[in-house]
């Protein structure tokens, strides 16, 4: 299942924000699917790059995250909204890679967020995924990514940035592919890498 999502996640025709945000949007009878594509340009890095913690709105409990991607994820949001807030929908994953990984995290949030009704019915899964959240979440928040999965290959550069050390932490469950030493930092966060790994038999934790 989970090669088969991150294939379809690199083949979308994706839409892209001002911002550089892009994703796209499918409909498979009563399910969503919502896709985010990896970085793609030099907006992309430079919000990837824009390190400090803000918090995500004025909320109780309240929760910082990731400044750059935030933006992004305000600039996508209107897009993916109406498909989201659809009556007609019954189920959604979000996934994404990479950069776009960091947005499947703040729109699955927003998902659990206003759609009550799928949160039995939803999924996420982030390849690839860089630490979004500021400050390990825990009680009440870290419920909103209970279905949420980030797979990273274990040497990936990308899903050790932000530093832990900077106060930044994954969102949901950490699923860890490959081995030790198999790729370079660079070389494992390449897709060719993921889709090899991906290959092989893999169970997500329940």
């Amino acid at each position: 299942m989970l090669l088969e999502l991150f294939e379809r996640c690199l083949s979308q025709d994706y839409q892209h924000t001002e911002a550089g945000g892009s994703w796209a949007a499918e409909r498979e009878g009563e399910g969503l699917f919502l896709w985010f594509e990896h970085s793609n340009g030099r907006k992309d890095w430079w919000n990837n790059l824009r390190f400090g913690a803000v918090p995500y709105r004025e909320m109780d409990p309240p929760w910082m995250c990731h400044a750059g991607f935030l933006k992004v994820w305000k600039s996508v949001k209107p897009y993916v909204e109406p498909f989201i807030l659809d009556p007609t929908v019954k189920s959604v994953q979000t996934v994404g890679y990479s950069h776009g990984a960091a947005l499947a995290v703040l729109c699955h949030e927003y998902i659990w967020y206003r759609r009550r009704d799928l949160r039995e019915r939803m999924l996420g899964v982030g390849f690839g995924c860089p630490r979004v959240l500021y400050g390990c979440a825990s009680g009440e928040v870290a419920k909103r990514w209970e279905r949420f999965y980030v797979v990273r290959n274990l040497d990936d550069l990308v899903t050790h940035l932000p530093p832990r050390a900077w106060g930044f932490c994954h969102a949901g469950n950490l699923v860890e592919i490959g081995a030790e030493g198999r790729y370079s930092s660079i070389d494992a966060h390449r897709p060719e890498h993921y889709r090899t790994e991906l290959q092989k038999p893999l169970f997500l934790p329940k």
